[in-house]
């Protein structure tokens, strides 16, 4: 496993603690919104920027604007812990690719 792939593992891991705290706890409303966004910024900060450079170059639908669309969309619908869950898992997949490919 490389230094970028142990980054992107610890981001892994520190979301899914951070998920798991968030879920259990009693807060609710915009402290809810707030407090989710940290794990979601942990996880998904580079895809988003990926997704805006994209956006920005006229290559709109790669897979990082679909995965930014998806999940901005569900935490706009109210489901912090979906969209947050959704980038984690991409992430995951990401990372198993990656570490895939470099086994080769």
């Amino acid at each position: 496993m490389n230094r970028k792939q142990k980054k992107v593992l610890a981001r892994i891991m520190l979301a899914a603690v951070l998920i798991v705290a968030l879920e259990l706890s009693p807060v609710m409303g915009r402290m809810k919104f707030f407090l989710f966004m940290i794990p979601y910024l942990v996880i998904g900060y580079d895809i988003l920027k990926k997704a805006c450079r994209g956006v920005l170059n006229r290559q709109v639908f790669d897979e990082n604007f679909l995965m930014a669309a998806a999940t901005v969309g569900a935490i706009a619908l109210g489901e912090y812990t979906e969209g947050v869950a959704v980038m984690l898992f991409y992430q995951i997949g990401e990372l198993f690719q990656s570490y895939a490919v470099g086994k080769r």
